[in-house]
């Protein structure tokens, strides 16, 4: 793609460890240049996992697709040149990025609902009583100020 990576990662930061539909919602809303190239991205990997489930045979429930990771490394760069004063020139270069997106499937009823992560059922400790502490008594002053008569 060609947007610096730094670009890229804010966008990125943004759908980690969502639902796929709630990634695909926040893609759609977000104001940045490089949004609909990862939304495309995006759709185009729950497509290929549609594809695997349906035509390949391999067990996977496209409603419960997160997406595990998404990285943005550094692609090649493009090098040119800008004109400057008095006949010089200035070389710059265009960051260019690689894109990468892996969906996983939630386990079992997590997925189901509004995504929240299930309720922990251990039991817990009551806690312990702390003592009041003891105040120590206060110290005599020594020096000049108490040798005054």
């Amino acid at each position: 793609m060609r947007v610096s990576p730094q670009k890229a990662r804010l966008v990125l930061d943004l759908i980690k460890g969502l639902r796929v539909e709630q990634a695909l919602n926040t893609l759609a809303f977000t104001n940045k240049r490089v949004a609909p190239l990862v939304h495309k991205l995006l759709r185009s990997a729950v497509e290929n996992a549609n594809y695997l489930s349906t035509e390949k045979g391999v067990d996977v429930d496209v409603d419960r697709l997160y997406v595990k990771r998404a990285v943005a490394n550094e692609g090649p760069r493009m090098k040119r040149i800008r004109p400057a004063p008095m006949g010089r020139a200035y070389r710059y270069q265009r960051r260019m990025a690689h894109l990468e997106i892996a969906l996983a499937e939630k386990a079992g009823a997590a997925a189901s609902g509004d995504g929240a992560a299930p309720a922990k059922t251990a039991a817990r400790k009551a806690p312990a009583k702390k003592t009041a502490a003891k105040k120590a008594p206060a110290k005599k002053a020594t020096g000049k100020t108490a040798k005054k008569k």
